[in-house]
Parts: structure tokens; C-alpha cells; sequence
């Protein structure tokens, strides 16, 4: 076909030649070329840019992020898709889909539009939506961790959408090409969530469901209001267990399903395993066989054994029992934990071990 009859899609009720530049509004300008620097990318149709930030509460304007949301949030999936399908070829696919579905979710896009200032640059009518963004705002830059699964405060939906129109806006900017996209909107997008970040922050609710099946449980959640925040509340088999509480139902019950966790000692849950815990003869919790168990562990992800150490001597000072040390070496650094003291070398041992193996799973090892 010849070239002048080839025409670009350059946003709704807007087409034009390839290589034509098209401007934006007068009253987009600023905030078009605020995002292009956020972004690291000139627009060649700015037109584009201005349609991605602008919200359907501007009656007065042509078009609005709706149909660009709609092909960014597959674009994102599908770029996504392929980084973790590359980046992890030992994961199975639903480890892959876990991995991609935390990268793609409305709290961590919501989070990427906190984290380089987007908002403030979407044309908008609509107050009450400033009043949630800036909440939640406030909230995330309180955060001093990673949050894989939701914080105190629930994410504008809003914040999403914008993050899924400007990378649709870029997507239809190269042509649909999505190693383009990926190059230019990966920067946007990190830190990129890793299997190791899921490891750390396993998503609470799930955990919980598992960890009683597992020990063939019954879980039921039970809401109610008390003015204006919602009440979750945790019975495991018709026992009452925790309550979580928050002005949104679903941190509610992140609330109540952490807590809950917190008060079931009787286990760990490990990759998939669970460390069962028994009543030791000093009369103490511990994981049952933790001695076997820590080195299994350092077998399987190729460690040195753990050395143990008794770091006290009973026959010589005033104390009654003994303490051991336990040392393992992982691929990264050295590890060392104290045990509690405990009438029996043997038993003083697997005391450090149990408390090893809790320390590995909190940190992330595991």
C-alpha cells in the first residue's frame, strides 16, 4: 500500500500519516510533558498521553482513559507474563501466575502511580477521589517495607487504571510492539516483585486456609460494622480465634487472617510444608525432628551442614542447663542463633535448630 494511505490509530476521533507529530490540548501540555520525563519516552502522538490522563468525570472532553485501561491492563499482563516465564524457568504455572498476579494488581499498580507522582497530572472532576488518593498516599509512603498484599489503607482503583492507560498509550505508540513497551515501562514498574518478595509476604488469607486444611480444620470468616469500620473475625472449627478490624472489608480480613496466624503455634508453614511443633521434655514448643529437618534443608538448597556449638559449661559456673549455638552457611551470608537452655546437650541442640528454622522462614530463606 502506498505510504500516504497509510494511516495510524492516534486515539479516538483522532488519525494521521505516520511520522506526523501530534500535540496535545493547551491545558494538557504541562502535565503530558511532565509524564514523557517521568516516563524517558517523547510521545509521537502526544494525543495519546493526554487521553490516558484524563478521567471519564470530564464530560467536556472528547475521550478517556476507559478504552486505553482496557488494552493496558492486557498489555502489562502479557509483558509480565513474559518476564517471569524467562526470568523463573524452575517455577511451575501457578507459581508463575501467583508471581505475575502480584505484579499486575491494583495495590502495586496503585503503588507505582504514588511512587513517581502521577495523579496530580490526570484531568479530573471528580473530589471525593482526591480526598481517597491522599489517604492512601499518606499510607504507602508510611510503608517501610515492600507490601506484596495490601497495606492499612486499600488502593484507589483510579491509581491503577491511570498506571494501565499510559502503558496502553505507549503500546499504541510503537506500533503494538511489546519488547518496546517492556524497555520503556519496565523502569515505571520496579521493583518488580520477585518470587523471594511472595516468600517473604505470603498472602495471609490463603496461608491461612492451608495451614487448617492441611490439619483438617474448618476456617469461617464472619463480618459485621461497628460505625464506621468493618469487623473480621476468625473461628476455626466454631472456635473463635482473632479479629481484624478497618474502614475496608478486605484489609479487614488481612487483619483478622494475621492475627489469627499468629495464634496457631502448632505450625509453621514452609514452601508448601508445615513444621509441626510438640511439646519438648523441657516442656517447651518446638518444630518436632528440628535437628533432621535443618539439615535436610541445607541439603536440598545446597548449604553446609549446620554446626553446633555449646556456648556454655554448666559444670563450671552457676547455671543448670546448657546452651548451643547453631551456624549455617547459605549461599549469601553465615546465620547464627542461639537456642534456650535446655537440661540435655541433645535437646539444647534441636532448641537452637527449631528456633533456626522459624528465624529462615520469617527472613525469607525458605
Amino acid at each position: 500500500m502506498d505510504a500516504q494511505f497509510n494511516w495510524e490509530y492516534l486515539g479516538r476521533r483522532s488519525f494521521a500519516q505516520p511520522n506526523d507529530v501530534v500535540y496535545p490540548s493547551p491545558d494538557m501540555e504541562v502535565s503530558v510533558r511532565a509524564v514523557e520525563r517521568i516516563l524517558g519516552y517523547s510521545f509521537k502522538n502526544k494525543r495519546l498521553l493526554e487521553e490516558a490522563l484524563t478521567h471519564s468525570s470530564c464530560s467536556d472532553s472528547l475521550s478517556n482513559f476507559q478504552r486505553l485501561e482496557f488494552v493496558g491492563d492486557a498489555a502489562i499482563g502479557l509483558a509480565i507474563s513474559n518476564y517471569v516465564f524467562l526470568a523463573y524457568p524452575q517455577l511451575d504455572p501457578g507459581q508463575l501466575t501467583s508471581l505475575r498476579s502480584a505484579n499486575i494488581s491494583t495495590e502495586k499498580l496503585a503503588r507505582v502511580a504514588v511512587r513517581h507522582g502521577l495523579y496530580p497530572y490526570v484531568r479530573r472532576n471528580v473530589a471525593n477521589l482526591d480526598d481517597k488518593v491522599r489517604e492512601f498516599d499518606k499510607a504507602v509512603r508510611e510503608e517501610d517495607e515492600m507490601v506484596v498484599y495490601g497495606g492499612s489503607v486499600k488502593a484507589p482503583k483510579i491509581l491503577a487504571d491511570i498506571v494501565e492507560s499510559i502503558a496502553a498509550a505507549v503500546y499504541v505508540d510503537v506500533n503494538f510492539d511489546l519488547q518496546r513497551l517492556w524497555v520503556i515501562f519496565r523502569g515505571l514498574l520496579e521493583p518488580i516483585i520477585t518470587y523471594e518478595d511472595l516468600h517473604k509476604q505470603p498472602q495471609p488469607v490463603r496461608m491461612l486456609f492451608e495451614l487448617c486444611q492441611k490439619q483438617g480444620k474448618h476456617v469461617d470468616i464472619k463480618y459485621w460494622r461497628d460505625g464506621s469500620k468493618n469487623i473480621a473475625s476468625v473461628h476455626i472449627d466454631g472456635n473463635f480465634v482473632a479479629s481484624g478490624s478497618a474502614e475496608k472489608k478486605e484489609i479487614a480480613k488481612l487483619n483478622a487472617a494475621k492475627l489469627a496466624l499468629h495464634k496457631l503455634p502448632q505450625a509453621i508453614p514452609v514452601k508448601g510444608e508445615f513444621f509441626e511443633y510438640v511439646a519438648g521434655v523441657d516442656g517447651c514448643f518446638e518444630i518436632e525432628g528440628a535437628k533432621h529437618k535443618l539439615h535436610e534443608i541445607c541439603r536440598k538448597k545446597k548449604w553446609t551442614k549446620p554446626i553446633y556449638k555449646i556456648e556454655n559449661n554448666p559444670g563450671t559456673s552457676h547455671e543448670k542447663g546448657y546452651v548451643s549455638s547453631v551456624q549455617v552457611a547459605t549461599t549469601e551470608s553465615v546465620l547464627f542463633m542461639m537456642g534456650d537452655e535446655r537440661s540435655k546437650i541433645k535437646n539444647a541442640e534441636s532448641s537452637a535448630a527449631s528456633l533456626m528454622i522459624s528465624a529462615l522462614q520469617e527472613c525469607g530463606y525458605l
